[in-house]
């Protein structure tokens, strides 16, 4: 029942984002929208921990911001790459096993793998990614790293 609370707050957040105005009929509109959709997600049986992981709460929030900060410093590093003149990239792939036990945990790092400038992760399974960098150095840097720990940490896992 708290997911379903969680989901009809989340999606009424959503909806007076995204029109910006607040009149009575759109107010009312989006709560009828919100509810409508809440009850749809209910029946269809998607409003658990992977298709609405209120679980990761503020943890998300914190995760969030630092991969927004590498994200930026990835960026930079393949920005220096691309302009310089020897082009020094060496594409590489590696496997490694990562630490996460839930599946929410394990996208989480996989697509956090790939957010990153440089690096995405090609295959992803319960005990192995294969991950492609664009140089050794960025490919090398997914093993054990502090993103696997956060992912980790994340999930409550750590």
């Amino acid at each position: 029942m708290i997911r379903s609370l969680s989901l009809f707050v989340f999606l009424y957040l959503f909806w007076l984002l995204l029109s910006g105005l607040f009149t009575p009929f759109l107010l009312a509109s989006g709560v009828g929208c919100a509810l409508v959709v809440t009850w749809f997600a209910r029946r269809m049986h998607v409003v658990d921990d992977e298709g609405h992981p209120v679980q990761l709460g503020t943890h998300a929030l914190v995760y969030w911001a630092w991969l927004f900060k590498e994200i930026v410093k990835s960026a930079w590093d393949v920005s220096k790459i691309i302009l310089h003149p020897k082009l020094p990239i060496s594409p590489t792939l590696i496997r490694f096993k990562p630490s996460q036990r839930t599946h929410v945990g394990l996208v989480l790092h996989a697509n956090s793998i790939t957010l990153t400038p440089g690096t995405i992760t090609i295959e992803a399974h319960t005990h192995e990614f294969l991950v492609h960098g664009l140089t050794l150095a960025s490919a090398h840097a997914v093993v054990n790293s502090e993103m696997n720990l956060r992912c980790t940490a994340c999930e409550g896992k750590a």
